[in-house]
């Protein structure tokens, strides 16, 4: 089969004509929909995003159709649309992304976590891939969708939905997505309305970005960071919930502009990729009574009810942009993602 390749730690990646994969114990063979190519994907390509178990078919999330499941796999079968989470937990902190980098618990890896990475290698940028069971989630109703390659946005959704969760209902509450005009950032705004806020405050730098997210309807409020933090913590709130979707960033400023807009009893979620450490005042977390939460990649449960606002009409993905690719062109395909973002990403339909 055809499939993107990693052979090194920074040599990037390529088309490939690969062994089309085996069924073995606890997997599951899919033949590949679409998978969500993250604008990051080049740095991780060239080794700038943490360590790839080399050489490998990379890609960390697709959706599928099943095309043949091992013996001991009861949860879905031959025929079913299902989405791959690439999230492999071993427990006690043992957690892997297939095919991609990252780990979870302290993000050390383990024995374990090297045993784990041989064992179930590579990822979903090809025609078919073996899944384990454990990464596999069915989406009743998938079939049925008109536009399947769309469905590859669904594990950023449910990254989002799992950090919104963590600060409990959000039903009538304010919140506020920090980095909104990001793909996580937008899958976070997308959540948050389909899940009955008050209002959602976007907040981020680009202007245009911003300014489409507004076009989702009234609830939606957005603020342009400035860069100074009394400022930009007056412009977020006051907010009962900010989720910081940020991605690398010079200062800790934006995020602790959204601790700053925290009502009493309000939670900061970092579900982003800041690099930088967050002094929290001891007597201003204690006397507000605030909550700060961290939350890395989502649960079956989160996938399922990320599922049923799309498939109810409560969460519209073609309020998405979606751009498609397929495998003739890696380097394309990269450069593509590179500059996408907000509400838009690229889709890979092999």
């Amino acid at each position: 089969m055809r499939a993107w390749t990693v052979d090194s730690p920074t040599g990037g990646m390529h088309l490939s004509e690969v062994p089309a994969p085996t069924l073995q114990g606890g997997g599951v063979l899919v033949e590949v929909i679409s998978a969500h190519l993250p604008a990051y994907t080049k740095t991780v390509v060239t080794g700038t995003r943490g360590g790839l178990n080399v050489p490998l078919v990379l890609g960390p999330s697709c959706v599928g159709r099943v095309s043949a499941v091992a013996p001991d796999v009861f949860h879905v079968t031959p025929g079913d649309i299902v989405l791959d989470t690439a999230l492999l937990d071993a427990g006690d902190g043992d957690e892997i992304l297939i095919g991609w980098v990252g780990l979870g618990g302290s993000g050390r890896g383990s024995e374990r976590t090297d045993r784990m990475r041989t064992v179930w290698r590579h990822g979903v940028f090809a025609e078919q891939a073996l899944c384990a069971k454990e990464t596999l989630v069915a989406l009743p109703g998938a079939a049925d969708h008109p536009e399947p390659a769309r469905l590859s946005f669904l594990p950023w959704l449910c990254i989002a939905a799992s950090g919104l969760h963590t600060a409990g209902p959000l039903a009538g509450r304010d919140v506020a997505v920090i980095g909104a005009t990001g793909q996580l950032g937008g899958a976070a705004v997308l959540v948050a309305l389909a899940e009955g806020t008050a209002t959602v405050t976007a907040v981020g730098r680009n202007e245009r970005a911003l300014h489409r997210l507004a076009q989702l309807g009234p609830r939606v409020r957005t603020h342009r960071l400035t860069g100074d933090r009394a400022a930009d913590a007056a412009g977020i709130g006051p907010v009962d919930v900010a989720l910081d979707a940020l991605g690398a960033t010079p200062t800790a400023d934006a995020t602790m502009a959204a601790y700053d807009s925290l009502r009493v009893g309000g939670t900061l979620v970092l579900v982003g990729g800041v690099r930088q450490d967050l002094t929290i005042p001891y007597g201003d977390l204690m006397h507000r009574r605030l909550s700060v939460r961290g939350s890395w990649m989502s649960d079956d449960r989160t996938v399922r009810t990320v599922w049923n606002l799309v498939r109810s009409g409560l969460l519209d993905l073609s309020a998405v942009e979606l751009l498609t690719v397929g495998l003739d062109d890696p380097a394309g395909a990269l450069d593509l993602a590179e500059h996408t973002t907000g509400l838009g990403f690229v889709a890979l339909v092999p």
